[in-house]
């Protein structure tokens, strides 16, 4: 059994339903307090699931952690600035009308959200890491076209699925 703190309580609300079904839970709350209750990993799943909920991802993106096996981190701003206008960091990570985070994404394969000083990353792992390496550049500085031209120049090749992992069993 697992307390989780929830800021957006009505999205998860909203969702229960179908968050259950997808993560094999029980879902129960009181207040701001969600409770999950379940095995050990449903519970450790479901809790990365709550959180990218509570940053801002819409359902559709935080669901991807169960269904395609995506990982979800969240990266501080403040841990890599050099600059302290953090607003203006927050700007370029953003771009002009968001294309810069839309470029990002794209270049990466991960979803990416800003709330406040940080920026949460959903993706598949291969691609986490680089996603995370491209925020960190733009937040030190570089420029968005070189940023960009190394994200194009080392995409990972496509991962092959050798068929040797079972399928998970829905109930």
């Amino acid at each position: 059994m697992k307390v989780i703190l929830s800021e957006k309580i009505a999205r998860i609300l909203k969702a229960r339903a179908q968050l259950e079904r997808a993560l094999n839970l029980k879902i129960t709350n009181r207040g701001k307090e969600v409770t999950i209750v379940g095995k050990a990993e449903d519970e450790y799943v479901g809790e990365k699931v709550i959180d990218a909920l509570n940053f801002g991802f819409p359902f559709t993106h935080a669901i991807e952690i169960v269904e395609q096996d995506f990982l979800y981190e969240v990266l501080n701003i403040k841990e890599y600035a050099v600059s302290k206008d953090l607003g203006r960091i927050r700007g370029r990570i953003i771009g002009a009308k968001g294309k810069a985070l839309k470029v990002l994404s794209d270049l990466t394969g991960c979803h990416l959200e800003i709330k406040d000083n940080e920026i949460g990353i959903i993706g598949p792992p291969e691609s986490i890491e680089r996603a995370q390496e491209a925020v960190v550049l733009i937040i030190k500085g570089s420029t968005h076209s070189n940023v960009y031209s190394h994200l194009e120049k080392s995409r990972p090749e496509e991962v092959v699925d050798l068929g040797l992992k079972n399928p998970k069993e829905r109930l």
